[in-house]
C-alpha cells in the first residue's frame, strides 16, 4: 500500500470513529423534551441534563489530547470508544427513569466527546504540511455525528423504544473499537513526548498558538454549536415556525456547516488559514448584522443563516489548519485538547445570552449585534496578532 493510500485509510478510520463517538455523545439532547415531560423536569433541569455530557466532553479533550500525544491513536481511539459503551448501556437499559441516573450516565457519556482530540493528532501526523488543512477538514466533518443523532434518535425511540438508540450506538462503538485496534496505525516516526503530563500541559498553556486558536475556535465552532442548539428556539420565537419545521431548518444549517469544514481546510492549504479565517469571520459579522434587523425569513433571513453556516463551518476547518501550521508535531494533541475544549464551551455562552436578552427585551437584536461584534473583533485579531505569529513561524523555518 502506498503512503498516500495508507494515509487516506487512517483518515477514514479516524473520521468514522469521530462520527460514531459524536453520535453517541449527542443522544441525550434530542430526548431532552421527552425526559422533561416524562420526569416533570424544570427548564433548568432539562438544560442541565443536555449540558453535562457536552461540558465533560469539551473539558475532557484537554487530558485526552495530551494522552494521545503520549500513547497514540491506536490505543486511545479504541479506549475512548470502549469507555463510552458503559454509560450508553446504563442509560438505555436502566438509567433513564430518574434525573439523578440521567446526570450520572450523561457525565460518563461525555467521554465520547473527547474523540475529537484523539483524531486530530493522528490525522495531522499522517499528512504533509501542504495537505493537512484538507485532511483535518475532512476529519472535522465527523462532527456530523451530532446531526445523525438529531435526525434519528426521536424516530428510533418512537419506533423501537427508549433502549434502541443507546444499544445501537454501543454496538457500533464496540465494532469500531475492534476495527480501530486491528487496522488503525500511528504515523511512522511519530515523536513521543517524554515529559510528565502536568509539565506538558503547562508548556502547552504557554504557547501562543494555544490561545490564539482557542479564541478563534470559540467563535467559529462555538458559533456552530450555539446555533445548532438554539436555532429551533429562535425560529419558533422570532418567526412562529412549528417545531418540526424549525428542527428541519436547523438540520440544514448543521449539514451545510459540516460540508464546509473540509472546504475551509482545503482553502487554507492554498491561500493560507489566516486569509480564510479573516474572510469567514467578516462574513459572519455581516450576516449577523443583517439578521439583527429580523428580516423576512424568506429569502433574506434564510440566506443570512445559510451564509453564516457556511462561514462558521469553513472557519472551523481553517482554525485547525492553523494549529497544524503553528503547533510542534509532538504537541498537536495537547494543543487540540485545549482548543477543542474552548470550541465546545464557546457554544454554550451564546444561547444563554440570547435567551436572557430575549427574556428582557422581547427580541434578539442585541444578541445578534453582540455576535457581530465578537466575530468582527476576531477578524481583526486574525489579521493582526495571528498573522504576525504565522509570519514569525515562517521566518524561523526559512532561517533553519
Amino acid at each position: 500500500m502506498t503512503d498516500t493510500r495508507r494515509a487516506m485509510t487512517m483518515l477514514t478510520i479516524a473520521t468514522v470513529g469521530f462520527v460514531v463517538n459524536f453520535w453517541a455523545w449527542s443522544l441525550l439532547s434530542p430526548l431532552g423534551p421527552r425526559f422533561q415531560d416524562g420526569l416533570h423536569l424544570s427548564s433548568f433541569e432539562q438544560a442541565l441534563l443536555v449540558a453535562v455530557p457536552v461540558v465533560v466532553g469539551s473539558l475532557g479533550r484537554i487530558p485526552v489530547g495530551a494522552l494521545t500525544d503520549r500513547y497514540g491513536g491506536r490505543v486511545m481511539f479504541p479506549l475512548v470508544s470502549l469507555v463510552t459503551i458503559a454509560p450508553l448501556l446504563f442509560l438505555g437499559l436502566a438509567g433513564h427513569s430518574s434525573l439523578a441516573a440521567l446526570l450520572v450516565g450523561g457525565f460518563f457519556l461525555g467521554v465520547g466527546g473527547t474523540a475529537f482530540a484523539v483524531g486530530v493528532p493522528v490525522v495531522n501526523a499522517w499528512f504533509p504540511p501542504e495537505r493537512r488543512g484538507l485532511a483535518l477538514g475532512l476529519f472535522g466533518a465527523g462532527m456530523g455525528g451530532t446531526a445523525i443523532s438529531a435526525l434519528t434518535t426521536v424516530k428510533e425511540v418512537d419506533a423501537y423504544g427508549i433502549e434502541f438508540p443507546f444499544v445501537l450506538t454501543a454496538i457500533l462503538l464496540a465494532i469500531y473499537a475492534a476495527v480501530a485496534w486491528l487496522l488503525l496505525r500511528d504515523a511512522p516516526g511519530r515523536t513521543v513526548p517524554d515529559q510528565p503530563f502536568a509539565r506538558r500541559l503547562a508548556a502547552t498553556s504557554r504557547m501562543g498558538v494555544t490561545w490564539q486558536a482557542s479564541a478563534l475556535y470559540a467563535v467559529t465552532f462555538g458559533g456552530y454549536v450555539a446555533f445548532s442548539v438554539y436555532l429551533p428556539t429562535y425560529l419558533k420565537s422570532q418567526y412562529g415556525l412549528e417545531q418540526g419545521d424549525a428542527a428541519n431548518r436547523m438540520a440544514g444549517f448543521v449539514l451545510l456547516a459540516v460540508l464546509m469544514r473540509p472546504v475551509g481546510g482545503w482553502l487554507s492549504d492554498r491561500v493560507g488559514a489566516v486569509r480564510v479565517l479573516a474572510v469567514t469571520l467578516a462574513v459572519v459579522t455581516v450576516a449577523a448584522v443583517v439578521q439583527a434587523f429580523a428580516p423576512p425569513l424568506m429569502p433574506v433571513g434564510t440566506i443570512a443563516f445559510l451564509v453564516m453556516a457556511m462561514a462558521l463551518g469553513a472557519g472551523s476547518g481553517a482554525t485547525f489548519a492553523l494549529v497544524s501550521r503553528l503547533a510542534p508535531e509532538n504537541k498537536v494533541g495537547a494543543v487540540t485538547g485545549v482548543v477543542g475544549a474552548a470550541g465546545g464551551l464557546g457554544g454554550f455562552v451564546p444561547p444563554l445570552v440570547m435567551g436572557g436578552i430575549y427574556g428582557a427585551f422581547g427580541n434578539y437584536a442585541i444578541g445578534l449585534l453582540l455576535l457581530a461584534a465578537v466575530a468582527g473583533a476576531a477578524a481583526i485579531f486574525t489579521v493582526t496578532s495571528v498573522q504576525r505569529a504565522v509570519a514569525h513561524r515562517d521566518t524561523r523555518q526559512i532561517q533553519t
